[in-house]
């Protein structure tokens, strides 16, 4: 049996589709599991007496990264100690690109990878490049003008949905041989990488980037978590800097189909409609 975590999410939701597409008997573990009917398990990482992993072979732990570090590890603490004492088979988790270090969620990300490597499970870590989706939606234009603080900086960006088959291949792949993929580190930047400029072209608009600290002041008069600016920051600053670029990755050989187009994906996302 497998277990999705988080499979309300917009990754999630997409794993869990794709392991059912498949054939494959998956739960869905969620805060809301009413909405997957028979498949459906309560899996809240914020209340530990939820954590039922009874029966399940492989769990696909989608990282819970949408919060305070503290909270972040407690939630990822929480799991990992219960699939130990529960006896998972193996885990398949889904942290963030080597190249990412330098970004305000890295963190939590890092120390989980290394909570894995010194428990007795069986684990692969997917470390997914940052989605082209989101690209689109920061770098959207607003009244024809693309001013993000991205610079001239590129971004090798995936679309999720990528993400996601690879991670269904994955789990798929172990639920068959618990043998395969075991303490393996799986690089999942995009195979392309493309500037906000590019986008500007695509959407027809100006690229007129504003400084960073004009988009701190900007984003300190938004409805924003505590945690949000600093996260948000760190990924304007980080992609301008061209730290994000790197495009070499084990995306095509994990895919069963070529990667998506992520520039066409951003630009979608950043459409007027879309946002």
């Amino acid at each position: 049996m497998l277990l999705v975590t988080g499979a309300s999410g917009q990754l999630g939701s997409r794993v869990h589709t794709g392991l059912v597409a498949a054939g494959l008997p998956a739960y869905a573990g969620s805060r809301t599991p009413g909405a997957f009917g028979p498949a459906g398990r309560l899996l809240d990482l914020d209340d530990p007496a939820t954590l039922d992993l009874a029966g399940v072979d492989v769990l696909v732990l989608v990282s819970a990264g949408y919060a305070e570090d503290d909270v972040v590890l407690t939630r990822h603490d929480r799991v990992l100690t219960a699939a130990e004492e529960q006896g998972v088979g193996h885990v398949v988790y889904t942290s963030l690109t080597g190249a990412g270090d330098h970004l305000g969620f890295a963190l939590a990300h890092r120390w989980t990878e290394r909570r894995l490597a010194s428990s007795g499970l069986r684990w692969t870590v997917l470390r997914n490049g940052l989605y082209a989706e989101l690209f689109g939606q920061l770098a959207a234009p607003q009244e024809g003008v693309v001013a993000a603080p991205f610079g001239s900086g590129a971004l090798a960006a995936v679309a999720r949905q990528d993400l996601a088959d690879v991670a269904v291949r994955v789990a798929a792949d172990v639920a068959a041989d618990p043998s395969v993929h075991v303490g393996r580190v799986y690089e999942l930047a995009g195979t392309t990488a493309f500037t906000a400029a590019q986008l500007a072209r695509a959407w027809g608009a100006e690229h007129r980037p504003v400084t960073l600290g004009a988009q701190r002041t900007a984003l300190a008069g938004q409805d924003l978590l505590p945690f949000q600016p600093a996260m948000l920051m760190s990924i304007y600053s980080t992609v301008a800097a061209g730290l994000l670029a790197d495009t070499r990755s084990d995306l095509p050989d994990l895919l069963p189909h070529p990667p998506r187009d992520a520039l066409a994906t951003a630009v979608a996302a950043g459409m007027p409609e879309a946002t």
